[in-house]
């Protein structure tokens, strides 16, 4: 009985200790727990923190982008509540087989939980919270809106943060006038 209610209690905790998503339906996050982060590692380390970033509306986001994204981190994005559990029951599975954290099954969704508010720590409890952030943001935000966050938060290199930053560092260009193909300036195209 007891164990019944340390499990409870434990279990409300974590609920009741989850951000407040819905302030992201009308507004964008000024910082994120990873640019924090690493700003943080950059002074422990003696360096100045580096951190480039430009919020771009999802309209002005090339379509090829978006969905390069996608089939590279979640194909299916738009098809699940913001965890894949298929995808996490096999990474359970070779998880618990060779006795290590070896593969992910983090969706989209959730990795834009554990950049906002998280941690990369490998721990179930991170774990546990970040699915339910992740569906909290399903249920509080359109898919729409939250590929919109993603692709402004997410690190794209060192101290880059969004897409635009990263078109524009890379390719000096903007993430609107990126195409299905894209070369890094002064690069030669290679035959073929």
């Amino acid at each position: 009985m007891v164990l019944l209610a340390v499990g409870f209690a434990c279990a409300a905790y974590l609920y009741l200790t989850l951000p407040d998503v819905r302030v992201l339906r009308t507004q964008n996050p000024s910082t994120t727990a990873f640019i924090e982060l690493r700003h943080r590692q950059a002074i422990d380390k003696g360096e100045p923190p580096r951190r480039v970033q430009r919020w771009v509306n999802y309209g002005r986001i090339s379509p090829h982008l978006k969905r390069a994204v996608i089939v590279t981190e979640d194909a299916a994005f738009w098809d699940h509540g913001g965890v894949d559990f298929q995808q996490l029951k096999e990474s359970m599975e070779v998880n618990l087989e060779r006795m290590e954290f070896a593969r992910g099954a983090s969706t989209l969704t959730q990795q834009l939980a554990k950049n906002l508010y998280l941690s990369p720590s490998k721990n179930p409890i991170r774990k546990i919270r970040e699915i339910l952030i992740a569906r909290r943001l399903e249920a509080e935000l359109t898919k729409q809106r939250i590929l919109e966050l993603y692709l402004n938060v997410i690190e794209w290199g060192d101290g880059i943060y969004g897409a635009e930053a990263a078109a524009r560092t890379y390719f000096g260009k903007s993430a609107a006038d990126l195409g299905p193909q894209v070369e890094a300036p002064g690069r030669a195209r290679e035959p073929g």
